[in-house]
């Protein structure tokens, strides 16, 4: 099997951890034979020394015919700002670098990276997000784009992005779950001692992502919860564990996780499901029984909703009798806002 390969598109005043997050994740997913899945090579417009935001330089050996046979470009941001961030458009050396991309390729940014996929053209009259803080430049130079400036990334098939450093990380996840399904990304995530999974649809900004003293959290409820999934679930339940009344607890567990209990529910049942059909045999009703939904029918309500595919072919896909990349498999969308009941 022939690695897919990314390709890093970095300017000076790239930022170490954004390059050095793609390297890493993308660098550690392995087939269920230990084979890389993924080539990762670093690029940029004239082949040299490359300036970061740190007190060091890069040495990049690759220029931008590495983007030719990419089948994946991603584009970090940049702390030198240029013309994609100040005028609107692209310089002639970073229009040529991206005249060279193959039609179909997929394209992806973290942070202000989205500047230069804005720039290309490439965002007008879809959705995208990027970086809190440049938001309101962002919507000044490019008001063709449907910017969201409250989620961690955004998935519009072909062209993703992300909201910052961090994102950056769920972004690629995201990317290699799409590829090779849940388990593959999810031994990435343990290689890395990073969380599986934050749905791209949280709130990229929350008020209080640290308990103040003195306030319970509601990470307990959450660890139980986990191992309660087969069943159904109360928000009583659950604030009864954080010894909490069902209203702090719901405006506790949104601050720290930037979902509701019902949201956060339906993202967890989803995740053990795809894990049971990618890593067992079990029917499709067993399936949907140990992940709560009750019903292989209220599981493939779900799954539709969440990824556009039935149980049926997401094991097909990913199962252990079939272990492929799914391309046109889309993350979990935002969910819904209300408690989910099992039916």
């Amino acid at each position: 099997m022939t690695p897919h390969r990314v390709a890093v598109l970095v300017r000076h005043g790239v930022m170490p951890l954004e390059l050095g997050l793609v390297h890493q994740l993308f660098g550690t997913a392995r087939s269920a034979a230990g084979e890389p899945l993924y080539d990762v090579v670093t690029c940029t417009l004239v082949p040299g020394a490359v300036r970061t935001d740190a007190d060091f330089a890069i040495q990049v050996t690759h220029g931008p015919e590495a983007l030719e046979d990419a089948r994946t470009v991603v584009v970090p941001a940049t702390h030198e700002p240029d013309d994609t961030e100040t005028e609107g458009r692209l310089g002639a050396p970073l229009a040529a670098a991206f005249a060279r991309i193959r039609p179909g390729t997929r394209l992806a940014s973290i942070c202000t990276g989205a500047f230069v996929l804005a720039a290309a053209g490439l965002l007008d009259g879809r959705r995208a997000t990027t970086h809190w803080q440049a938001v309101e430049r962002f919507r000044r130079l490019y008001p063709a784009v449907e910017l969201d400036p409250d989620v961690l990334y955004t998935d519009d098939g072909d062209i993703l992005t992300s909201a910052g450093e961090a994102s950056g990380m769920d972004l690629c996840l995201h990317l290699i779950r799409r590829d090779h399904g849940a388990a593959v990304a999810n031994d990435v995530a343990r290689r890395t001692v990073v969380p599986p999974h934050r749905d791209g649809g949280q709130a990229q900004y929350i008020p209080r992502p640290v308990a103040e003293p003195g306030i319970f959290a509601t990470g307990a409820a959450r660890a139980w919860a986990l191992q309660q999934l087969h069943r159904p679930l109360s928000l009583q339940e659950l604030s009864g564990r954080a010894a909490m009344s069902v209203r702090t607890f719901t405006r506790r567990f949104r601050e720290e996780v930037g979902l509701s209990p019902g949201q956060w529910l339906t993202q967890q049942r989803l995740e053990r499901a795809r894990q049971l059909l990618e890593e067992t045999d079990l029917p499709v009703e067993r399936v949907a029984e140990d992940a709560g939904f009750g019903t292989s029918a209220s599981l493939r309500q779900h799954l539709h909703t969440a990824l556009g595919v039935s149980p049926s072919t997401y094991r097909g896909t990913f199962g252990p009798r079939n272990f492929r990349g799914m391309k046109n498999v889309v993350g979990l969308g935002r969910g819904d806002n209300d408690w989910p009941t099992p039916h």
